[in-house]
């Protein structure tokens, strides 16, 4: 009864989209402005059901209004707009900051010495737990679509990357052998960029990229919406295994609105 319940409000959120007042917000997104009115239309009632479902929490004194809801959802499910998915059902709680925030961990060293380890962070997605922004950020981020920086992306890519339980820079995929050419490609992709890097190459990517595959596959995201054109010429593959998983091809969308 509630599954059917819950069936019928998103399919009517669906329909209904944004408020024109929401709608507002969406101008303060160049990343958006390619979009076909249909894309942009399912776009709007994608940001709505996540706004719809979704907590967000302010934190560190962050007050959380219509701006920053809208502003972030919409990039959250720019990324879903053509996929098979459940509005990142693992996701329930967004955690906003004003700006960057510190983490703490904790590290055992090989001799048994366990050190308190403590970082400054943007964003963070942690696996079967919430997002967390520091919202000038994600505003930035927002703002600026041709730096191949976008805060939002990079977490909800993660997010994207551990819906089949590892965080491994693969995203699922429907058939194993469709999942397991992808893997064989991603991972010779990403072997090549960390040879370009220690070779001193030009990259299109952050260096934060070598860290290890989940970080290329966010990184990686972030340029594919932001930086598509560029990254079609120069890492023509890559941009391919995104295209295949995203089912979007941003790079084509520019190249429209450019009248190329």
């Amino acid at each position: 009864m509630f599954r059917w319940l819950h069936r019928i409000r998103r399919k009517r959120f669906l329909r209904e989209g944004l408020s024109e007042e929401s709608c507002y917000w969406l101008d303060f997104l160049p990343v958006l402005f390619d979009l076909p009115a249909a894309d942009r239309k399912r776009l709007e009632g994608l940001t709505r059901v996540f706004i719809e479902e979704k907590h967000f929490e302010g934190c560190g004194g962050q007050l959380i209004s219509d701006k920053i809801r809208v502003i972030i959802a919409a990039q959250a499910c720019l990324l879903i707009l053509n996929l098979h998915h459940d509005f990142y059902q693992r996701v329930r709680t967004i955690l906003v900051y004003p700006s960057t925030f510190k983490h703490g961990s904790t590290w055992r060293r090989p001799d048994g010495i366990v050190v308190d380890l403590e970082s400054a962070n943007l964003g963070e997605a942690w696996p079967g737990g919430p997002v967390i922004l520091a919202w000038d950020a994600a505003y930035q981020g927002g703002r600026n679509a041709n730096d191949g920086q976008n805060t939002v992306f990079h977490e909800f890519a993660h997010k994207l990357d551990m819906l089949d339980g590892v965080t491994d820079g693969i995203p699922p995929l429907t058939q194993d052998h469709e999942k397991n050419g992808w893997r064989a490609a991603f991972l010779a992709a990403y072997e090549q960029y960390l040879q370009n890097l220690q070779a001193g190459r030009p990259q299109i990517f952050d260096a934060y990229a070598a860290t290890n595959p989940a970080e290329f596959f966010a990184t990686a995201s972030e340029c594919f919406f932001e930086l598509a054109v560029k990254m079609e010429a120069h890492e023509p593959r890559l941009y391919a295994l995104l295209e295949k998983f995203y089912r979007q091809d941003p790079a084509r969308r520019s190249r429209a609105v450019l009248g190329q």
